[in-house]
Formats: C-alpha cells, sequence, structure tokens
C-alpha cells in the first residue's frame, strides 16, 4: 500500500506550528486541511487525553460559533497521536490567512473559565475525561510557541 501524505512529513524535523496537511477538491470547492501542530513530535511528551478531549470541545464549540469562519468549518479535532489537531476548512487557505483565528481560538481557550461545553454524560461519551487548567496551559503555550511570531519553518513542512 502506498503512504498516505501525513505518513510522508518528516516528523524528526516537525516543530510546533500551523501547516497546510493538504487541500481537496471536492466538487467545484476546496477543503484545506490544516495540522495544528502543539508538541514536537517524538521529542516532547505528548498531551494527555483529559486536555486534548477539553480542547476538542473548547475548539470546536468556538470556530462553529465563529462569525466569520463557522459556516466554513468542516472538522475540528484531535490527532491520533496526541502531539495537535486538525482544522478542516471550505475554502483554499495558506497558514497565514487563519492566524487571526487561530490567535482568536486559543486565547479564548486559555481566558475560559465555566463549564466545559458538552462536558455532561448527556452530551458526550466520556465526559468526566476533561482537564480545563491543562487545556488552557497547552493552549498558552502554543500561543507562545507558535502563533503569535511563528517563523517561516512554522507555516511550512520540512523537507
Amino acid at each position: 500500500m502506498e503512504k498516505i501524505t501525513s505518513f510522508t512529513v518528516n516528523h524528526l524535523n516537525l516543530e510546533p506550528g500551523v501547516y497546510v496537511s493538504r487541500k481537496d477538491a471536492v466538487g467545484p470547492e476546496t477543503v484545506t486541511t490544516f495540522d495544528l501542530r502543539m508538541t514536537a513530535p517524538n521529542k516532547e511528551p505528548v498531551m494527555n487525553t483529559a486536555e486534548v478531549h477539553t480542547l476538542e470541545h473548547l475548539g470546536a464549540t468556538f470556530l462553529r460559533n465563529h462569525a466569520d469562519f463557522g459556516a466554513r468549518v468542516l472538522y475540528f479535532g484531535p490527532m491520533g497521536c496526541r502531539t495537535g489537531f486538525y482544522l478542516l476548512l471550505r475554502g483554499d487557505y495558506e497558514p497565514a490567512d487563519i492566524l487571526p483565528l487561530l490567535r482568536e481560538l486559543f486565547r479564548f481557550v486559555t481566558n475560559f473559565t465555566g463549564e466545559v461545553p458538552g462536558a455532561a454524560a448527556r452530551d458526550c461519551g466520556n465526559y468526566l475525561d476533561m482537564n480545563l487548567p491543562m487545556a488552557k496551559w497547552e493552549a498558552r503555550r502554543y500561543l507562545e510557541r507558535a502563533l503569535n511570531a511563528p517563523r517561516p519553518s512554522q507555516l511550512r513542512y520540512p523537507d
């Protein structure tokens, strides 16, 4: 079998950043898949499921309710390796196009207080696996390391 595109990225040189994973034509439209890499693969500990789950709930809620991008959001969810998230948007985008959105999202998480949306038995299949303090820590760390002032190498996959 042929390797899928995401398995051809050199994870040994990948750092926290915002990358275009792929662009797909769906009818006349383009769907852009972003790799929101929050930790350096194989060099740093991965995120625990509780903070990933909390980031997923907060991120999906924020993005789908966003005034400008809400209708373009197709998916926001974690990578199986727990080093980041995928964001699928309807439209043809580059990382620079969504940096303001991502800064807004991760500031929202950093400053969030209250009950995590959907963190109830009626709404979620694993509602007890949440960690808001660590989700806030991870969001702040991603802002500082990758979103506030990204280097060019944090916006395109390494060779």
